[in-house]
């Protein structure tokens, strides 16, 4: 025999009973079924609304004509659906129900009082509706049904809300009631049972796969099917972590393990009985019956190093600590023997080596029980001194790792944990079981799905995310957005997904919990109303739990520059090519390091320098290998390097300025660029990288503009004035060119000293030929000499500055590659 049970959410219309009556219908072709069902969904809520309104004294009449309400229609749809049905016994299990429940919540009303087994009785009612109306259905599809009682036929002890069945008793019991009645179905009340004074006891909330299971047991049915809403058991709660896995096969050690450290799928006490007769279990679909689901059996095939990840929340975790418990015998027991005795159960538990403290989980709601059972258990030692006052962390959560696999592999605890701080969780407390099937880690509740979604991403999917938010899509940014949007493919290819959540300009953000259409961002954009703000972006990213979340400012603003310490405390990596944050203050130009290491984030601008050109990158390693920089001489700037060349081929200053701009070889303000000011703060930038503790206001700067040219106009009205220079600059360069020389704009950095200006140069200097917007950079170093390291490259526009963003953007990933 075969039994298969079915939860609410497969009983929550008579569309859904008649899909299950269906499924029943083709197994008998294969088996006798046993059908154990849960109430119709909704209707065991009602039941404890109803309870709690009775309890409250208040008016229960309105919910209770509710609730007889979806009986009737149920019905109703019934006989309509199936005309043959013979429903007399649904509408008389409705009309004792009414009045039981008229009376029970009369007399709960009257008393401000409800006795555990009146509520036992109250809350199982909707179950035995179910078999009734499932009865009737299946008779009515010529299949033989019969309804079995599961209160006098189940039996359990303990606790009238939350009993432990008593399988031994319920064998004797279910094997002479199906003995007794020959049919192709037995259908069966899930979630109630009886004690041995044949009072109604409940197997605890959502207790109904564990009827299952103890009705399996007691048969000895060939298998167990648990039936629900969704295709099996997933290796996350797939409505935290998007792309969980199914799992195919599941040991039944493994499925303990998670349903008991929260797997949603399965009651922690199923597996128990299936496990102790080797009834294999499947886990199915009512909604996808032919979906294969998960076959939980003593076996658990399958290679996955790591099965699942399941987390525990609203707990509190309570550490019993002091020099009372070193070497003593028995303190332990009476830790745990007084949390027994007020029925508060333990999730995890954790020693010292040096016997000074213990910690346990318990639930949040039990917390104050759990404070007051130890009090009373230690009273004496609290006042002698031999125990501290207990210490309680409350709001916290378990993330576990399962599987039989970890067994054999060594590192899982490591990458566990490397995980965890990826994700920047706190670890408060460790335990791993003798077995190694699972390490569990207690940590703040308000971290925990970023935990699991990390620690998954980690285990299961392999691809590591890098979370977008753009500020300033001008050429630049716009460039970035079209190669990220291009390069999707490859990335893909490469195991990395790259989505853009904000785009921003100097007004608004847009901002997308499934990533911004790259395709149609600028219309999106133009229709957004919400402010720019860090404040907005951080309660977006912890809403979404995005646990890689990188800003890319490539804006020139001062403003936005001057939030990046902000950003990187509230865990945000920052790229950028804006200069400005890297030429502040050097007390800045530290702090932003420090909380870069602190905060375990990327702070990456190589495009402040060269664009595209690998600058910074190869001087830190050059430094990282002991290597020491004696001197530096280059062309920084590939705006002013295309406009040098082509002053040196006749074009006047203010019509290359133009196409400069245009092209996006310049700053939006040209003033940036010929000023000498970027030039100067690349050179900080890479003086400072070589340990020069320098401001901004030492480096030595020669303008390409007059003093105070224009300098206080708005940019249009700048480039108006520009042709002013004109004939001034082609003086200029005709007398260079009369000595047989070029004029360059040259950075360099001697003897500790930085300075930038325009230089003559032979025409056989290396510098000479460098134009067209190109860079070129000579690295003079101890290691580098008498020849130095030369870069060489374009380093001005739009396409080569995004390219190297988006480099930046890719090495975000060093956190994550960490604990492959």
């Amino acid at each position: 025999m075969r039994v298969l049970k079915f939860g609410g959410s497969s009983l929550a219309s008579v569309q859904r009973f008649a899909e299950v009556a269906q499924i029943v219908r083709q197994l008998t072709s294969i088996d006798r079924i046993c059908l154990v069902l849960s109430a119709p969904q909704g209707v065991t809520n009602t039941l404890v609304e109803l309870t709690d309104i009775a309890y409250l004294g208040s008016d229960f009449s309105p919910l209770l004509q509710q609730l007889h309400q979806r009986y009737q229609q149920l019905t109703e749809d019934a006989a309509q659906c199936f005309p043959a049905a013979q429903l007399d016994q649904a509408r008389l299990v409705i009309a004792h129900q009414l009045t039981q429940l008229q009376a029970q919540l009369t007399g709960v009303q009257l008393l401000r009082h409800c006795p555990d087994h009146i509520k036992a009785q109250i809350l199982g009612l909707g179950e035995q509706f179910s078999v009734a109306l499932m009865t009737a259905l299946l008779n009515a599809n010529q299949v033989q049904t019969v309804a079995l009682d599961a209160v006098t036929l189940v039996k359990s002890s303990g606790d009238y809300l939350n009993a432990t069945a008593d399988v031994a008793a319920s064998e004797q019991t279910l094997s002479q009631a199906i003995t007794g009645q020959s049919a192709q179905v037995y259908v069966i009340a899930g979630f109630v049972s009886s004690n041995a004074q044949g009072e109604t006891c409940l197997l605890g909330r959502n207790g109904s796969d564990y009827s299952g299971a103890i009705v399996a047991a007691s048969i000895r049915a060939s298998a167990c099917e648990i039936w629900t809403d969704v295709d099996g058991v997933y290796s996350a709660d797939p409505r935290q972590v998007k792309n969980a896995k199914l799992i195919d096969k599941l040991s039944y050690d493994e499925a303990m393990e998670l349903s008991y450290f929260g797997a949603k799928v399965l009651h922690p006490k199923t597996i128990g009985p299936l496990a102790r007769y080797n009834i294999p279990c499947f886990i199915k679909n009512t909604l996808n019956p032919a979906a294969p689901g998960t076959c939980i059996d003593n076996n658990g095939e399958g290679d996955a190093l790591v099965k699942g990840i399941s987390s525990l929340e609203h707990l509190s975790l309570i550490t019993v600590s002091g020099p009372g418990l070193k070497g003593v015998v028995g303190m332990a027991s009476r830790v745990f023997a007084s949390m027994a005795r007020s029925q508060i159960s333990v999730s995890l538990i954790t020693q010292s080596s040096s016997e000074f403290s213990i910690s346990f989980c318990v639930p949040q709601l039990h917390l104050t029980a759990a404070k007051k059972a130890l009090q009373q258990e230690f009273e004496l030692e609290l006042q002698t001194g031999l125990l501290r006052p207990f210490s309680i962390l409350s709001d916290m959560a378990i993330v576990s790792l399962v599987g039989d696999g970890m067994r054999q592999h060594r590192g899982v605890a490591a990458k566990f944990f490397a995980s965890l701080a990826q994700a920047r969780v706190n670890v408060v407390a460790i335990a791993q079981d003798s077995s190694e099937r699972s390490i569990s880690a207690v940590i703040e509740q308000t971290a925990c799905k970023n935990a699991v979604k990390v620690c998954h991403e980690n285990f299961f999917s392999h691809i590591p995310s890098i979370d977008v938010f753009l500020v300033g899509c001008g050429v630049v940014g716009s460039e970035l957005l079209a190669q990220i949007q291009r390069q999707q493919a490859f990335l893909h290819s490469r195991q990395v997904k790259v989505t853009v959540y904000g785009i921003a300009n100097s007004k608004v953000v847009l901002l997308n919990n499934d990533g911004i259409d790259l395709q149609h961002w600028q219309q999106q954009l133009s229709s957004s109303s919400q402010a720019f703000s860090l404040a907005t972006l951080n309660q977006f990213a912890q809403q979404q739990h995005l646990t890689n979340p990188v800003l890319v400012d490539c804006t020139s603003s001062e403003q936005v520059a001057s939030q990046y310490a902000d950003f990187l405390a509230a865990g945000f990596h920052v790229v950028t090519p804006n200069k400005k944050a890297n030429t502040a203050s050097f007390a800045y130009y530290q702090k932003l390091r420090l909380l870069a290491q602190q905060h375990r984030r990327r702070f990456l601008y190589e495009t402040t320098v060269g664009a595209g050109l690998p600058v910074i990158d190869t001087l830190q390693g050059l430094l990282n290998a002991g290597d020491e920089l004696l001197a530096f001489e280059g062309i920084l700037s590939g705006s002013l390097s295309y406009i040098f060349g082509e002053l040196e081929a006749g074009v006047s200053l203010s019509d290359v300025t133009q196409k400069a701009k245009a092209l996006g070889f310049t700053e939006p303000d040209p003033r940036d660029d010929l000023s000498g000011m970027d030039v100067a703060r690349k050179l900080l930038i890479l003086a400072r990288e070589a340990g020069m503790t320098l401001e901004l206001s030492d480096v030595e700067v020669e303008s390409v503009l007059p003093a105070g040219f224009a300098a206080d106009v708005s940019i249009s009205d700048f480039m108006a004035k520009l042709p002013q220079l004109d004939a001034a600059f082609s003086q200029r360069i005709s007398a260079t060119k009369a000595e047989g020389k070029v004029l360059r704009y040259i950075g360099e950095i001697v003897d500790g000293k930085c300075k930038v200006a325009i230089k003559a140069l032979a025409a056989d200097h290396p510098l000479a030929k460098v134009k067209d917007g190109e860079n070129a950079l000579a690295i003079h170093t101890r290691y580098y000499q008498p020849i130095p390291f030369v870069l060489r490259g374009y380093g001005a526009g739009a396409a080569v500055t995004s390219a190297g963003v988006f480099s930046d953007i890719m090495r975000t990933l060093s956190w994550q590659q960490q604990v492959e």
